[in-house]
């Protein structure tokens, strides 16, 4: 099984498609900006956010561009990829800027947008040539689908080896178990038949779902288990891990079938998925819920690490020589964000920044290697908190301060979505390592509000999205291509 995630065909087809953008972008350049994240990392919010930001020229003092004078201002444009869903901003926008705001729906399926942007270069021949134009394509696909391409180097049995020690481990014993005690019931070497498929899969789904819900693991291939999109109860989606068989394995077997349609997998789902998504991007940013990671324990902390590397190695990475930019298009900038900063007192901003960059530091390093950079930043898209003190015991105490979302429970207090409270969610550690150390979670006191009930509105009239350091990774992300 070669590791390649494409074929030679795959190559010829990726490059024909950098030539046919490099061909409609010839007079106005095409920055293509992958954003991605796993379950409920706040993609909808980041997109939502920068698009409004951008359109309106919020307050982003971070974002050279604007802050130096030079951003002239920007606009929604068509999409040149009709085939594609376009990214719902105005729908998201409004959820979040209503009579009563909510969070607007997490990314199901892969969408985008592009805006086209103006401003005034500071190269010597701007004041002849006059004002520029970029336009910045915005790609946005769910996490979970990324976390399949790792599955392109593997075998049905090395992938099913991966998964039952996973499922095998003694912290997986509650979510895993009837999945595990079903796989003790059917012999893999028994006729084929869709009934016994169906079962399995049925199960292993559960097991995934439970995982990610309760244990917040990240590591759970196949993504699209998860969500399905259009394949939900198709054979494609109908397989699940086996134990090796140690005698000869029968064409019209139980395990033939599910590694046939394993292979069916990889080839019609996730490699057409890289090969017309991911090896045509420019820069990425990869969005992570670091807090509920470290609400849930070491395990999961170092389920999220291997998680970030594994994707990580997938990304077509690197410096792209000009000459052949119309036929290559490589990542040369990834940022990882640590979305929800707004959960935590801006004293922790630093150190969540810190134990991001210890997560992914094994990946970065391979990343510089092979030519690209990366960057780590705490941030909240959008800020649904502000900050406060609270005495207790003759101390006094940093709290954030915001409405909890109905249902959220602490301390056996419920909830109900609008009463406001003054929190003092804990002290992120100083040592990132000893996260990964056995022993207990982080006591944080980890709640999920409402978005903020009350927005200003800049001289324009336009609503003021709030946000923490937010211009600082747009900046990272497009401010040397508006240089």
């Amino acid at each position: 099984m070669p590791n390649s995630p494409t074929t030679i065909v795959d190559e010829l087809g990726i490059a024909l498609s950098n030539l046919a953008d490099a061909a409609t972008g010839a007079f106005t350049p095409t920055l293509r900006l992958g954003v991605t994240g796993l379950s409920r990392a706040g993609k909808t919010i980041f997109i939502t956010a920068l698009v409004h930001n951008l359109l309106t020229g919020g307050r982003m003092p971070g974002f050279a561009p604007l802050a130096e004078g030079r951003f002239i201002g920007a606009r929604l444009a068509e999409y040149p990829d009709a085939t594609i869903p376009r990214f719902a901003y105005e729908q998201h926008l409004a959820a979040l800027t209503g009579k009563t705001p909510f969070w607007p729906e997490s990314t199901r399926r892969i969408s985008q947008l592009r805006l086209v942007l103006k401003f005034q270069s500071r190269h010597w021949y701007a004041g002849i040539t006059g004002p520029s134009t970029l336009n910045l394509d915005i790609v946005d696909y769910p996490g979970e689908w990324l976390l399949d391409l790792p599955l392109l180097g593997l075998s049905f049995a090395e992938w099913s080896a991966e998964a039952l020690d996973r499922a095998n481990r003694p912290d997986s014993g509650k979510e895993a178990g009837p999945f595990i005690t079903l796989l003790g019931e059917i012999d893999p070497l028994k006729n084929a038949n869709d009934v016994d498929a169906e079962r399995l899969a049925a199960a292993f789904t559960d097991y995934l779902r439970r995982s990610r819900e309760h244990g917040a693991l990240s590591t759970l291939p196949p993504g699209r288990f998860l969500l399905p999109g259009d394949l939900e109860g198709s054979p494609a989606l109908t397989f699940a891990p086996l134990p090796r068989p140690q005698q000869h394995v029968r064409g019209n077997s139980l395990y033939a079938m599910l590694e046939g349609r394993y292979e069916a997998y990889k080839d019609q789902v996730v490699r057409p998925f890289f090969r017309d998504h991911f090896a045509r991007l420019d820069r990425q940013v990869v969005l992570v819920d670091t807090l509920r990671a470290l609400n849930a324990g070491p395990t999961a902390v170092a389920d999220l690490e291997t998680a970030l590397s594994a994707v990580l190695a997938c990304f077509r990475q690197g410096e792209t020589n000009p000459l052949l930019r119309p036929f290559v298009r490589k990542i040369d900038r990834i940022l990882f964000a640590a979305t929800k900063a707004d959960h935590v007192h801006h004293t922790s901003h630093d150190r969540l920044e810190i134990i991001l960059n210890r997560l992914v530091s094994n990946a970065s390093k391979r990343a510089r290697f092979a030519g690209v950079e990366t960057k780590s930043i705490a941030l909240a898209g959008i800020r649904a908190t502000r900050e406060g003190t609270i005495s207790e015991g003759g101390e006094t105490l940093p709290t954030i301060i915001g409405t909890p979302m109905a249902g959220e429970m602490l301390d056996g207090t419920a909830y109900d979505g609008k009463t406001e409270i003054a929190l003092f969610p804990g002290d992120l550690p100083e040592r990132p390592d000893s996260l990964f150390e056995d022993g207990r979670p982080v006591e944080l006191n980890f709640l999920r509000f409402t978005p903020p009930q009350t927005l200003d509105r800049n001289t324009n009239g336009d609503v003021v999205l709030p946000h923490i350091r937010f211009d600082r990774a747009l900046d990272y992300l497009a401010g040397d291509w508006l240089a």
